[in-house]
C-alpha cells in the first residue's frame, strides 16, 4: 500500500521555492540514487479534481521521494512542491530537446544553467504537474546568465 498525502494545492498551484531548495534536492536525489535508496510508492491527491492524483510507483521516482522525505520531509508543501518540482523538471528535460544548451551531463555529474534552475523552482506546474515546455520556451529565450566552462564554478548538480 502506498505512502499516502493529501496536498492542500492543485498541480497548478504547487507553489513556488526557492532555486537552491531546488538545487539542494536535486543533489539529495543524486546521492540517494547513488546508495541505491529504496523507497515505498507514494500516492499524492490533489486538490480539487481526484482525477488528477499522481501515484509515484517508478523505482527512481520512489528512491528521490524517500531521500527527500529523510532530508526535508514531505510532511509540508514547501517539501512536496520541492519534489514536484524536482520530478517535473527531470520529466521536462528528458522530452525537450532544445534545452540541452542548458544543462551539461557529464562524468563529474551535471550542470544546470541558473536560469534553468530558476524556472524550475518558480515556473508554474500545468494540472499535470509537468512542466508547459513552450512557456519554459519563452521564459529561457533570453537567458540572464552565461553556462559556465570547463572548470569555472557553476550553480549546479550532479544527476540522480
Amino acid at each position: 500500500m502506498p505512502t499516502a498525502y493529501a496536498l492542500p494545492f492543485s498541480p497548478d498551484a504547487t507553489p513556488a521555492v526557492p532555486p537552491r531548495a531546488l538545487l539542494r534536492a536535486w543533489d539529495t536525489a543524486r546521492e540517494a540514487a547513488a546508495a541505491a535508496l529504496e523507497g515505498p510508492p507514494r500516492a499524492f491527491r490533489f486538490a480539487g479534481d481526484p482525477s488528477t492524483d499522481l501515484l509515484l510507483e517508478d523505482r527512481d521516482a520512489r528512491c528521490w521521494a524517500e531521500a527527500l522525505d529523510r532530508r526535508i520531509g514531505l510532511d509540508h508543501a514547501e517539501g512536496i512542491a520541492t519534489l514536484l518540482r524536482l520530478l517535473a523538471l527531470l520529466e521536462v528535460m528528458g522530452r525537450a530537446p532544445w534545452m540541452r544548451a542548458l544543462f551539461d551531463i557529464g562524468r563529474e555529474g551535471t550542470l544546470l544553467h541558473p536560469d534553468l534552475l530558476s524556472a524550475a523552482a518558480t515556473q508554474p506546474l500545468d494540472g499535470a504537474a509537468r512542466f508547459d515546455e513552450e512557456g519554459l520556451r519563452r521564459r529561457l529565450a533570453r537567458p540572464r546568465h552565461a553556462m559556465a566552462g570547463p572548470g569555472q564554478p557553476t550553480p549546479g548538480a550532479t544527476p540522480p
